[in-house]
C-alpha cells in the first residue's frame, strides 16, 4: 500500500527535483487565482530581489532559507499550477518546502477572498473582479522587506524607491552561488550607520529610520512578522505600525493591504489623480468624496479602490489579464 500523502503534499501539490542540479518545484494554485494581475499587481515585482520577464511572464526572486543559502527561483505559471525552478543550489528537501511555503506567501495562497468577491459583485462596475480573479497584491516573504520597501516608496519618485531598494540588495544582501543577492536582514542592516544609508543607499532622510528600525528588530523589541497574525483592531494595529519612524498614514495604511487590511484607502498624489480622471471629469475631488465612493465595499474599500485605479493601467500594460477565469 502506498505511503498517505501528507498534508504539505496536499496543500502545496506534486514536489520533485528533476536533476541534481535543478531544484523544481509544481505548486497547485487556489480557485480565482490570476498569476499575471498577481504579479502585476503593483510595483512590487519590479523591487530588487524581485525580477519580471514579461515576454516570459516569469517572474524571479532570490529566497533564503533556513540554512542561509540565497538561491535565485524562476517562477511561471502553467496550466492549474506554478512552476519554480533554479539551476543553482542544490537544495535539501526541508529547502525545497521553505521555498514553496514563501512562494505560496507572496502570492497569498492563504489568502480568503470570497467577502471580497462577493461584494463587489453586487455592484456592475465592479463585477470584472472577481470574473478575472483580481485583488491579491503580490508582496515579500517577511513583513521586514515590505516595511522597509514601503519607506523607500515615501515622499520620492519611483526611480529613487528602485534605487534606493536595489542599493540596500546588492551592498547588504547575502550573495547567491550564481551571483544575485538576497534583501539584506535586520542584523546586516543594523550594523551600518547613518552615514552609510545617507551616502551609500542614498536613503536621504530615511537614514536614521533605517539604522532605528533594524536595531529595534535585533534587540528584540520589534517584530515586523507578528503583524500578520496580529488579533488587534485595524486601529490599533496602525497606530503599532506608525510607531516606526518614517511610516505615517498613508506608508500604514500601504503596508497593511499587505497584511491583509483593507479598510484604508493610502491616498497619494497618484491615487488622487487617477480618481479624478475616472471618476470626477478631470476635477479635483476632496478625500472625503473619494472615502464616500468607496464607502459601500465597507472593510475592502481600500482593496477596491487599488483595483478600480490599476484597471486601464494593467489593460494597458498586459491585455490579456483581463480575460476571465
Amino acid at each position: 500500500m502506498a505511503a498517505p500523502r501528507s498534508r504539505f503534499d496536499e496543500r502545496v501539490g506534486e514536489i520533485r527535483r528533476d536533476c541534481d542540479e535543478m531544484m523544481l518545484l509544481n505548486i497547485d494554485i487556489p480557485r480565482n487565482f490570476n498569476f499575471k494581475r498577481t504579479v502585476l499587481s503593483h510595483g512590487w515585482c519590479g523591487l530588487a530581489p524581485f525580477t519580471f520577464d514579461p515576454k516570459r511572464w516569469e517572474l524571479k526572486y532570490v529566497f533564503q532559507t533556513s540554512a542561509r543559502i540565497p538561491i535565485a527561483v524562476a517562477i511561471t505559471c502553467s496550466g492549474r499550477k506554478l512552476r519554480a525552478r533554479s539551476d543553482s543550489t542544490k537544495l535539501s528537501k526541508k529547502g525545497e518546502r521553505e521555498i514553496a511555503t514563501q512562494i505560496k506567501h507572496i502570492f497569498r495562497f492563504d489568502e480568503e477572498l470570497d467577502g471580497f468577491y462577493a461584494v463587489v459583485r453586487n455592484d456592475e462596475r465592479f463585477a470584472w473582479i472577481s470574473k478575472v480573479g483580481a485583488g491579491r497584491l503580490l508582496r515579500s516573504p517577511t513583513v521586514f522587506e515590505d516595511l522597509v520597501k514601503t519607506i523607500c516608496t515615501t515622499n520620492c519618485s519611483w526611480a529613487l524607491t528602485d534605487k534606493m531598494v536595489s542599493n540596500l540588495v546588492s551592498k547588504l544582501g547575502d550573495v547567491s552561488a550564481t551571483g544575485v543577492s538576497a534583501f539584506p536582514s535586520a542584523d546586516a542592516m543594523a550594523e551600518k550607520s547613518e552615514k552609510f544609508y545617507r551616502e551609500e543607499i542614498r536613503a536621504g532622510y530615511r537614514a536614521p529610520y533605517f539604522v532605528e528600525l533594524a536595531r529595534r528588530i535585533t534587540k528584540g523589541n520589534l517584530d515586523p512578522q507578528n503583524w500578520l497574525d496580529s488579533e488587534l483592531p485595524t486601529r490599533d494595529l496602525k497606530k503599532e505600525i506608525k510607531s516606526v519612524k518614517g511610516v505615517g498614514d498613508y506608508a500604514a495604511e500601504n503596508l497593511m493591504k499587505l497584511l491583509g487590511r483593507y479598510e484604508g484607502l493610502a491616498l497619494d498624489s497618484w491615487l488622487r489623480s487617477e480618481f479624478s480622471k475616472i471618476h470626477n471629469k478631470g476635477k479635483r475631488a476632496s478625500d472625503s468624496k473619494i472615502e464616500r465612493f468607496y464607502r459601500e465595499f465597507g472593510e475592502w474599500k481600500g482593496l477596491a479602490m487599488w483595483c478600480d485605479m490599476t484597471k486601464s493601467w494593467l489593460q494597458k500594460s498586459a491585455p490579456e489579464i483581463e480575460r476571465a477565469l
